[in-house]
């Protein structure tokens, strides 16, 4: 059975749909890797080739009609990754779930039969802490949580973490913290070296080594619908992603039984 990741972070425009698209890339290589876009936004369905104006059916319908949730499979561009798409009825989703009987753990529910078909399941989860957040981390193994190298990193990680104990004691006592990944850092400024010093400082145990680069290639991507991968092989940010797939792969995640394919 697959590991389940959610990725998320509360605050907006920290990498965590790009590290959700470049991880399910890489290690799609691996073994089968299924992404579930769980952002109203929908940034990762249209990056991986497929419109949340109109795809259908999607998230929204296995969280609030019960339709099952390997309908909403999608196959994509990316090699061994499949979406589940996120369309733009996800955004009332927050206060329909509201109504409904155990809401929390909806998407557990609906993730239990597919995860033995998957290595990996990834949650790119929205920029908030709202049910579709919690649903995510009652869903999930463990959370991968990007962090950029700007001011004001740190603001707010507290609270994600003090959200992903309540977690832990109230819904899925399995939840882990599997890291902290640097995000958008720049080698050209004193500021960027200072962050991920005081983010190794409080959190030494938890922050992969792997830092990731603002890129100009990683920027551009997604207008190319493809990952890094796929668009530009050599580039700093690709590398800077293989080296975080390859970090998660020696932690034990992404590869099946019998070892990489």
């Amino acid at each position: 059975m697959g590991a389940v990741i959610a990725i998320a972070n509360q605050k907006g425009g920290v990498g965590k749909t790009t590290t959700a698209v470049h991880v399910a890339a890489y290690l799609g290589l691996l073994g089968p890797v299924l992404l579930v876009d769980c952002d109203p936004q929908g940034n990762a369905t249209s990056w991986l080739g497929h419109d949340p104006r109109t795809v259908a059916p999607s998230l929204y319908d296995a969280l609030v009609d019960d339709t099952p949730l390997r309908a909403a499979v999608r196959p994509t561009d990316e090699q061994g990754v499949a979406l589940v798409p996120a369309n733009r009825a996800l955004a009332g989703a927050q206060v329909e779930l509201v109504e409904l009987p155990e809401r929390e753990l909806r998407l557990r529910h609906a993730l239990a039969p597919l995860r033995a078909d998957y290595a990996l399941v990834l949650l790119d989860c929205p920029p908030s802490l709202g049910l579709l957040t919690i649903n995510a981390l009652a869903a999930a193994d463990a959370v991968l949580i990007p962090v950029q190298c700007e001011y004001l990193a740190l603001e707010g990680l507290g609270q994600l973490l003090e959200s992903i104990e309540l977690v832990r004691q109230r819904l899925n006592p399995r939840l882990a913290v599997l890291g902290l990944v640097l995000t958008m850092a720049d080698s050209r400024t004193n500021l960027s070296a200072q962050v991920q010093q005081e983010v190794r400082r409080h959190f030494p145990a938890l922050t992969f080594d792997t830092v990731i680069p603002r890129a100009v290639r990683l920027s551009e991507a997604p207008s190319h619908g493809q990952s890094l991968l796929r668009y530009a092989a050599t580039s700093r940010g690709a590398v800077a992603y293989a080296q975080l797939a390859d970090e998660l792969v020696r932690r034990g995640y992404g590869v099946p039984a019998g070892g990489r394919t």
